[in-house]
């Protein structure tokens, strides 16, 4: 299994299109499964602004053949080929997602210490959506400002929600979400557990290559992860 992630300015007539529904399983050969989101740039904020032409899609596939063939030519993939994708490779994940691998490694450590691409991806209760933008944006908060962070988004068409991370080493993005006292991801992990926001949710750290496009005119990664 791999996974891909497509970021693209499309403009909101376009936009509303695809995030009318996410493609489902069979409908595209080789797809696990797929979710779609409005873009809208991390804060610490709860009144997120969400960039209403900018649109995400995070798909998990069977092989890399499934990607390029989903890229070679689907209707979808045109509409979002003037942005930037990645393809991902699972390092490890935390919790439970349609299309991961339930043997996908869950130790904190791993052998790679390369660029790394981090996804959290929840489908929220209703109920508890405010206790957990409050819990998210004092996380939002410091990973606008971790060292080694490269670019950050949230992607969301309710109830899903996500972010997505691209981060210069494991080692940054680990220090950020473990490291210290003021560390980010153990106090979301533990205010979740006592009274869980999500039906069903994961943070899943990947190794990205085959990066191209662009967003924002550049391309987010170092020529040195665009290569298998």
């Amino acid at each position: 299994m791999i996974a891909s992630v497509h970021l693209a300015d499309v403009g909101v007539r376009s936009a509303l299109g695809i995030l009318r529904k996410a493609p489902k399983p069979g409908s595209i050969a080789g797809l696990r499964h797929a979710d779609v989101g409005t873009l809208a740039p991390l804060s610490a904020s709860l009144r997120k602004s969400p960039s209403l032409g900018r649109v995400g899609l995070v798909a998990f596939w069977d092989s890399e053949d499934a990607v390029d063939r989903f890229l070679s030519g689907h209707r979808l993939a045109e509409k979002l080929a003037g942005g930037w994708h990645t393809k991902l490779e699972p390092l490890r994940a935390f919790g439970s997602w349609p299309g991961l691998p339930t043997d996908t490694p869950r130790s904190r450590a791993t052998d790679y210490d390369g660029q790394a691409v981090v996804l959290t991806l929840g489908r929220f209760r209703l109920l508890r959506a405010v206790r957990f933008f409050r819990t998210s944006a004092k996380a939002e908060e410091r990973v606008l400002t971790a060292p080694g962070l490269i670019w950050a988004t949230g992607i969301a068409r309710p109830p899903f929600i996500g972010t997505c991370s691209l981060w210069e080493n494991t080692n940054a993005l680990s220090t950020y979400a473990y490291g210290g006292s003021e560390a980010a991801h153990p106090g979301a992990i533990t205010a979740d557990r006592a009274t869980p926001f999500h039906h069903q949710s994961a943070f899943i750290r990947f190794r990205p290559y085959g990066a191209e496009g662009s967003l924002d005119g550049k391309n987010p990664l170092r020529e040195s992860a665009l290569a298998v």
